[in-house]
């Protein structure tokens, strides 16, 4: 660990990560966490020592100019704290990085040696997976955990995902196995659109966040950037009748198993934000997770144009497989996605 800068003393600290790479589907979740040391105005005050867990023929580091000199940056995970005000002001402790390239275990040990040393009181760890979701319809996002007890008191789904893993499921666990509390929030990124950014579901997770930790999170331009971005998808889906159709496919698949769901709750937790907001008060390369656990490329492409072209969807009769084998690392319910635990990332 290379520390920058002295270890802050933090207010009911909260640790939330996000790494680029495999659990991080249109770079959705590390564009969360770098929203939200932009709009705090995070302070960096340690990084990992980058010769120690990279790859540097893999994440190559990257040269600049700095006043006429010639400057390198490596490719690392640094950490960053931020206040949070209001009422109840608390401390979020922001990490941000790649996916390590080696020694997994002994980069979780080191981020949860700062996190004991900080005081940190719940690890909060997104990630993204691409989905057969439509991105017409809000997106999934499904929060876990490997503790029964947080899963209750939280409202969240308790993990039982078995296959590949990435970062975001080695922390979850190591955590687990360290005594903190540890929650995994993940998108549903669809996966016909999956090259980066995704403000839609950047936006969703944040979203989440909120109602987790139950502060108000400044959004800036991200719903109008959102909105943009489903309006473009939009055009580009209405030139290619394949697209169209596959887009409409999924759309009654999500609506038909989200039916029953349409209840208040969902109603209800948009309505508490909204009145948050309303009184200003409330305290890359090599493919991405996908909801069955696997890799996928960041985009299918066809003709010289680079339009995406999706596989064209099952045969309604083998779309609803059972539970055990459709349960996505992050998503218990077959058509959303992500909303079984830790999808790619447990």
């Amino acid at each position: 660990m290379i520390e920058l800068e002295g270890v802050p003393e933090l207010i009911d600290p909260v640790m939330v990560a996000a790494f680029e790479g495999w659990n991080d589907a249109g770079d959705a979740a590390s564009t969360a966490v770098a929203h939200l040391e932009r709009e705090w105005k995070g302070e960096v005050f340690a990084a990992l020592d980058a010769e120690d867990y990279y790859d540097f023929q893999v994440n190559r580091p990257t040269v600049f100019m700095d006043g006429g000199v010639r400057k390198i940056t490596w490719p690392t995970t640094r950490l960053s704290v931020v206040r949070v005000g209001g009422e109840k002001p608390r401390d979020l402790v922001l990490v941000r990085g790649i996916e390590p390239s080696m020694r997994w275990r002994s980069f979780c040990n080191e981020l949860l040696g700062f996190a004991h040393e900080l005081g940190v009181e719940l690890v909060v760890v997104l990630g993204a997976l691409l989905g057969d979701t439509p991105h017409t319809r809000p997106v999934p996002i499904s929060g876990t955990t490997s503790d029964a007890d947080l899963a209750r008191r939280m409202d969240l789904e308790e993990t039982k995902y078995e296959g590949p893993t990435g970062i975001v499921g080695v922390l979850q666990e190591a955590c687990t196995h360290a005594g903190v509390p540890a929650v995994s929030l993940w998108a549903a990124v669809p996966h016909y659109v999956s090259q980066p950014p995704n403000p839609k579901a950047t936006l969703a997770l944040l979203n989440r966040l909120e109602d987790l930790l139950d502060l108000r999170i400044p959004l800036g331009e991200l719903p109008e950037d959102a909105r943009a971005w489903q309006v473009g998808v939009d055009q580009l889906a209405a030139e290619d009748s394949e697209v169209a159709e596959y887009v409409q496919t999924l759309e009654e698949a999500r609506d038909t198993a989200e039916l029953p769901e349409a209840s208040g709750e969902a109603i209800a937790r948009e309505f508490e934000r909204y009145l948050r907001r309303r009184d200003g008060g409330g305290p890359a390369s090599g493919g991405h997770a996908t909801a069955e656990g696997g890799d996928a490329g960041s985009y299918l492409r066809d003709g010289p144009g680079g339009r995406t072209r999706p596989p064209m969807p099952p045969k309604p009769e083998t779309e609803q497989r059972p539970e055990t084998e459709q349960r996505p690392e992050a998503d218990p319910r077959p058509e959303s996605g992500p909303d079984d635990e830790d999808s790619p990332g447990e």
